[in-house]
Formats: C-alpha cells, sequence, structure tokens
C-alpha cells in the first residue's frame, strides 16, 4: 500500500491535478463494501494531512463500519467540478484508534472515526477536443496514459 506522499514522489504531476480536483469541493462520493459484499456509496470529505490522505466519519456511521469490516474504498472527488478532469483515487483504509492521534487529526475531541488511506490506483479522466484522455497510476508501476481520440478506439501510452 502507498501513502499519498509516496503517491506525489511516484506521480507529481497527476497527484498536484488529483489533489486539486478533491480540494476543489468539500463533499466527495465514497464506495465502500457492505456485509453481503455489495457497494455502498456515502457522502464524504478527505482531509490532506502531512503525508495522508484521509477521512472521518461520525461515530458508528454505516460508512464507518464498513471500512472496519473491510478497508477497501474508492473515493470519487466531486463531481459537480467543471474543470480540471474527474479525479478517483482507491485503495484500503486503516482507522486510526489512538485517541490523541485521532484528536489531533481531526483538531477536536469530539467522538468520531479517521481513516488514513493507502492507495494502490489514481484515475484523472479529461476531455481536450475531441479527445478523451485517461491518466493512470499504480502503487509501484509506470503511469499510463490511454487515449480515446474522436470517441474511437482507445491507445495507451506510458509517460
Amino acid at each position: 500500500m502507498t501513502s499519498w506522499q509516496q503517491f506525489e514522489i511516484e506521480a507529481p504531476d497527476l497527484a498536484a491535478k488529483v489533489r486539486a480536483k478533491f480540494l476543489a469541493e468539500k463533499e466527495h462520493v465514497l464506495a465502500t463494501l457492505r456485509r453481503d459484499g455489495s457497494p455502498r456509496v456515502s457522502g464524504s470529505e478527505v482531509d490532506f494531512k502531512g503525508p495522508d490522505l484521509l477521512i472521518g466519519s461520525m461515530l458508528n456511521a454505516v460508512k464507518a463500519r464498513d471500512l472496519q469490516r473491510d478497508g477497501r474504498f474508492a473515493i470519487h472527488a466531486s463531481p459537480k467540478v467543471e474543470d480540471g478532469g474527474d479525479a478517483k483515487v482507491s485503495g484500503v483504509a486503516h482507522e486510526v484508534t489512538d485517541p490523541a492521534e485521532v484528536k489531533a487529526l481531526q483538531g477536536n475531541d469530539e467522538p468520531a472515526h479517521v481513516f488514513r488511506l493507502d492507495l494502490t490506483e489514481a484515475v484523472l479522466t479529461w476531455v481536450d477536443t475531441d479527445t478523451l484522455y485517461i491518466d493512470t497510476w499504480q502503487a509501484g508501476k509506470p503511469l499510463v496514459r490511454f487515449a480515446r481520440p474522436g470517441n474511437g478506439p482507445a491507445i495507451r501510452t506510458e509517460l
């Protein structure tokens, strides 16, 4: 698994664009797994603290219980932001359980869940004239760009 900081080291330009998408709006769409394995989507905020990307949750919210049971997640930056493309990250969430660390990360001592996000993938999609571009980063692999000019077949290129 990879911290946000490691993603920034491996793919700095992509990480900057993805970060900008997450900072452009407050609310994003988090996907978790229900007990039966089916998907659940919830609104969620993200926070960048030091080397980490974090999400929080009200105490005992269903998304928190999902992540406690199975940490796999995907989070889509607010789709209502028009410029800069469409950003998503996925990976495994790990709950921060030390009360002092939770307090320091959230800035207060309100009861809540805080999850540190380890990334396995980040994707940025955007359109320029008649071409759809998709930049994909996977931990430990080269950055890859797909282009679909004129809605035709995808062409893969490593960056």
